[in-house]
């Protein structure tokens, strides 16, 4: 199940447990996001994994970025990155999905690397005006791996 607090309030009335991302919407914090994982566990007990994207809203061109996975027993959660100067946030959720999905075809036994991937993933398309997606894998790599210099590499 991929979805993020908003999809988990509006459709299934699950919120997470002392948060008010209304209120609090720059200092989204994993770990408030068990509860809403174990939530929708409870709720869709045949689920294998819940997965949630985790944007801190600072200001239109100033988002934190992360991802929690729970497998229903561990809950797996991303560095946060600052993405100081988003292009255009259209399509950060495909890639975000699209990042997943290869992720753990890639990893299949490494839920961690898959959401690191997922989530480096959709922080470089936040770069990028337009839907689709243009980074290599190479290029996720680099920021998994922590260069996050936006340097020209050749």
């Amino acid at each position: 199940i991929l979805g993020n607090e908003e999809d988990a309030e509006k459709h299934f009335g699950i919120h997470p447990e002392g948060l008010d991302v209304h209120k609090h919407g720059s200092e989204v914090k994993a770990e408030a996001f068990l509860s809403v994982c174990k939530q929708m566990m409870k709720k869709f007990p045949k689920a294998k994994k819940v997965i949630t994207t985790l944007r801190g809203s600072i200001s239109a061109s100033h988002n934190t970025w992360a991802g929690v996975l729970y497998d229903g027993e561990k809950m797996y959660e991303t560095r946060q990155y600052q993405i100081t100067d988003i292009v255009d946030r259209v399509g950060g959720g495909d890639s975000f999905m699209g990042g997943l999905i290869y992720g753990l075809l890639q990893y299949p036994d490494d839920d961690q690397n898959a959401l690191d991937f997922a989530v480096a993933a959709s922080c470089l398309k936040h770069t990028i005006k337009g839907d689709a997606n243009l980074v290599t894998v190479d290029e996720v790599a680099k920021l998994m791996g922590g260069d996050a210099s936006g340097r020209v590499a050749r």
